[in-house]
Formats: structure tokens, C-alpha cells, sequence
């Protein structure tokens, strides 16, 4: 297979004419015949499929490069040495959508069914949520705790696969001082990943607070974004540990806000309110976030664009998991726009009690508003499904 893939990438090259030696990365010519990734039937990710059915995309981009020097090797290294991840592919900086942009738009497409002239938008004001009060009541009767997290990018600075120390610095420099000036409800202490005490360490691990660590199975250690670890990352978390910003992990910013029970509308609007604030921060020093009307908010993984959203509730359905299953369960989430997952991630089983973690599903195309909007009304048939058992 791969033999015919490689020759069928040399005649591609020879209808286009590339084989005169262009310059690449580091003024090098990369010839896309010998130097094309071997794929095995053990590589699962959409990029590794996307390859081998395009292998023209290959020749395309083998040479082509940003400005901040990520290449098109770089971008797919993720998916080759980890076969197990999904998307396989990542950016190294704002400008790898439109550099490497036909292999991103098939990838994108792959994943969200979002075509290259779909247009994306955004609200995220929460009193444009509808929650009725009978359906608070529910919540709060059948939702353990709620949680929204979503990725933010500072344009004009590499994101953590691309970027070098001096940079990966600047943008903890940047935010850290965002952070640390807000005041009330969301005044709080960073804490340097690499700086902190054992006993800080500790609590926030006993917090669930402190992100994943590199290992071979996740892909910060895979798409180079976990180089120089743990140097110019750290955690920041309000004084009442109900809102939490990871900084330098798989992007410049994950913005997370939690708390025990069903108050959607209380959680997205207190991670509006962070967005919004930090973006203020980023303005006074000249700075902006990464969005664009076609990707949205620009993140490291294809998979994050758009809004990044994920919006999550832990939901009790004992009576519903005992009487459809996981698998059924899980099929009739989907039809509803949602996502179920077990108490150890997908297709896992639920919690002792039945607990399973309900999210919206999409990320592009929709608005903030829209996907929180989802996964409510998605909640509010399980909670009346399983009230009728």
C-alpha cells in the first residue's frame, strides 16, 4: 500500500512540476516520495486517513513552512507518532490554517462537517440562555456539578507546539498579569507550574485542578507542545475554586468554570465574564485574541476551533443506564446533539450511582450560546426520561 501511495505521490509530483528542488524549512528540499510518512493500519487518526487518500496534499506541502518556521512535518508528527489519537494533526501558529490550508480545510471538514466557506459566530452573553425555573429545579434535583472550559489564543505569538522558550514566556508573562488584576469574585493567585510548593502542589491535585502531565498517550507530548516541561506554565484559580485558567498546556489559555449543582446560566456567566476580562488585559499590552470569521477562536488542535466549548454537566440516570445500557444510552445522546460519557471517559461505565458526563458535541458553526442552549435542552429530555421509568 504505501509503495503505491509513494508512487502515486512521485507522479503527482512530476504532473506539477516539484521536483525542482525548492527550498524548505532551514533552506533544505524535502522530496515528498521518500520522505512521506509510513502509515500502518494501526494509524486511526483523521489526518493519517486524509494522507493516505490524498497523498497529494503531501507533495503540496512538504516544502511550504510559516513564518514562525512550523512546517507541514511538524503539523502532522502528532498523528504519526501516536497512531491511537483522533484528529492527528496540529497547528503550530495562527498562520498554519491558511499555509498548510487544503489539508486543514479536508481535516476540518472530516471532523466537524464544516465546509471551507462556512462562516462561524459568536455570542456569549448569558442572559441569552433559556432556562425555565421548573427546569432549575430539576437541574439542581438531578446535576451533581456543571462545568464550561474553553480554549483562548493571544494572535501574534506562536501556540505551544511552535513556539520557542522566549515566546511560551511571553504569553505566561502576558496572562499571568491579566489574571492577577482581577478583582471580586474572580480575584486569585497563579501559581508557576515549575515555582510552586509540595504542599500547593498537592492541593491542587487533591483540587482535580492540575492539568495532565506529557505522557506517550496524550497529545502534548506528541505535537511538540511539551517541550522544556514544566518551564512558563502555570494554573490560576479564583479564591472560591470556582474559576480556573490553565496557562501553556495544549493552548496559550483553557478559561474553566465549575461548581457543584445545575446553575448553567451562573457558570457560563461567570466564564463570559473571564473571557471578557482577560481580553481587556491583552488589549492594554497591545494584544488580541486569535479569531477569524471562518475558524472562530483559533486553537492548537483542529478539533477546538470555533468556540472551543465544552460545556458539561456530571447527571444522574440510574433507572436509565439500568434499563438502556450504555451503548443505547450513548446512540440516543448523539441524536440529541450530545455527547455521554462514562465516569472514566467514553464508552466507559457511569458512576457508582449512575452518573454520567453529558457535553454538547459540536464546536463550529454554532455560538456559545447555542451549544450551552444544546446541551440544556439535551439534559432536560434524559432528566424527563428518566423520571418516567
Amino acid at each position: 500500500m504505501l509503495e503505491t501511495i509513494l508512487n502515486s505521490v512521485k507522479n503527482i509530483e512530476g504532473d506539477l512540476m516539484t521536483s525542482s528542488k525548492s527550498k524548505a524549512a532551514g533552506g533544505g528540499y524535502v522530496d515528498p516520495v521518500s520522505n512521506f510518512p509510513t502509515l500502518t493500519p494501526k494509524h486511526n487518526s483523521l489526518a493519517a486517513s486524509v494522507l493516505l487518500n490524498r497523498p497529494d496534499l503531501y507533495t503540496k506541502y512538504c516544502n511550504s513552512v510559516t513564518s514562525s518556521g512550523f512546517t507541514f512535518d511538524n503539523a502532522i508528527q502528532a498523528g504519526i507518532d501516536a497512531p491511537h489519537l483522533g484528529v492527528g494533526a496540529v497547528a503550530g501558529d495562527e498562520e498554519s490554517y491558511e499555509t498548510f490550508k487544503d489539508f486543514m480545510d479536508v481535516v476540518i471538514e472530516g471532523w466537524h462537517g464544516y465546509k471551507p466557506d462556512d462562516k462561524h459566530k459568536i455570542d456569549i452573553d448569558a442572559n441569552n440562555i433559556k432556562l425555565t425555573a421548573e427546569q432549575a429545579k430539576k437541574f439542581d434535583q438531578y446535576v451533581i456539578s456543571t462545568r464550561i472550559r474553553a480554549g483562548r489564543s493571544i494572535r501574534g505569538l506562536p501556540l505551544p507546539p511552535g513556539t520557542n522558550r522566549a515566546q511560551r514566556r511571553k504569553v505566561e508573562k502576558l496572562l499571568r498579569k491579566g489574571l492577577t488584576r482581577m478583582t471580586g469574585a474572580m480575584a486569585g493567585k497563579y501559581y508557576p507550574l515549575g515555582g510552586m510548593t509540595d504542599a500547593e502542589e498537592q492541593e491542587l491535585i487533591d483540587d482535580h485542578f492540575l492539568f495532565q502531565k506529557p505522557s506517550p498517550r496524550n497529545v502534548l507530548a506528541n505535537c511538540g507542545a511539551a517541550r522544556d516541561w514544566p518551564d512558563g506554565r502555570g494554573i490560576f484559580h479564583n479564591a472560591k475554586k470556582d474559576f480556573l485558567v490553565w496557562v501553556n498546556e495544549e493552548d496559550h489559555m483553557r478559561v474553566i468554570s465549575m461548581e457543584q449543582g445545575g446553575n448553567i446560566k451562573n457558570v457560563f456567566a461567570r466564564w463570559s465574564a473571564a473571557v471578557g476580562e482577560v481580553e481587556k488585559a491583552l488589549k492594554a499590552e497591545g494584544f488580541e485574541y486569535m479569531y477569524n470569521e471562518h475558524l472562530g477562536n483559533v486553537c492548537t488542535c483542529p478539533s477546538n476551533l470555533g468556540t472551543g466549548l465544552r460545556a458539561s454537566v456530571m447527571l444522574k440516570l440510574p433507572k436509565l443506564y439500568k434499563s438502556w445500557g450504555v451503548h443505547k444510552l450513548e446512540e440516543y445522546c448523539d441524536s440529541l446533539g450530545v455527547q455521554a460519557r462514562g465516569a472514566k471517559g467514553e464508552h466507559s461505565p457511569p458512576g457508582p450511582s449512575g452518573e454520567f458526563d453529558i457535553s454538547n458535541k459540536a464546536r463550529i458553526g454554532y455560538s456559545e450560546v447555542e451549544l450551552v442552549q444544546q446541551m440544556i435542552d439535551g439534559v432536560d429530555r434524559l432528566i424527563k426520561l428518566e423520571e418516567s421509568l
